[in-house]
């Protein structure tokens, strides 16, 4: 059992920091669209790389870092292109804005931004891959419950961010509260773009 609470701690805690996967999916779960599948694919994203951490594929990443190269530059390209998208709301939104009226987006449209949030952010490969992966070789005997725990971890949180996100609605009743997220949202996903080739 340690062993999976020491996994659900590990998870928790990389996860915890927001980012530019955690943004759309707060961003989602106010719009309320296509919260499930957002949710799902960021968990069941997250379990797979963290199955692939503890098998051992981190060493093959190490070996290859070109993996996380290749995600890194193309990722950042997507943030910046993505916080052009956030600015350029922020300063055209003028009704109040209210769920049930922000126009809807195609589920597929929703789903290839999660995926790309997800699999071209070299993060997730170091912090899921690599990070957890050398973590769990302390737990050689019991890395299944390790992993298990670290997966628990990015289901309950994701899902949990993405349905509680509507409590903030209240909040949002004013066009302005749309303004300033999409704003953070920019300034957030630059920030990161940055990040990622300095």
């Amino acid at each position: 059992m340690s062993a999976f609470i020491y996994g659900l701690g590990t998870g928790f805690s990389l996860i915890l920091a927001i980012g530019a996967q955690n943004a759309f999916v707060l961003k989602q779960g106010l719009k309320k669209q296509h919260v499930f599948w957002v949710c799902l694919i960021c968990a069941l994203s997250d379990s797979i790389l963290i199955g692939l951490g503890v098998t051992g594929f981190s060493k093959i990443i190490q070996q290859y870092p070109l993996i996380v190269d290749v995600a890194k530059y193309f990722g950042a390209s997507f943030l910046f292109f993505y916080g052009l998208k956030n600015l350029y709301a922020a300063f055209k939104q003028t009704a109040v804005l209210n769920p049930s009226n922000i126009e809807p987006e195609s589920l597929f449209k929703i789903i290839g931004l999660c995926l790309a949030f997800t699999w071209l952010n070299p993060h997730v490969y170091l912090d899921t891959v690599i990070l957890v992966g050398s973590i769990s070789v302390q737990f050689a005997q019991d890395y299944i419950q390790f992993a298990v725990g670290a997966m628990l971890a990015s289901w309950i949180f994701f899902f949990g961010l993405g349905y509680a996100a509507r409590f903030l609605l209240p909040l949002f009743q004013k066009a302005i509260s749309w303004k300033i997220l999409d704003f953070i949202i920019a300034i957030l996903m630059w920030g990161i773009a940055v990040s990622l080739v300095i």
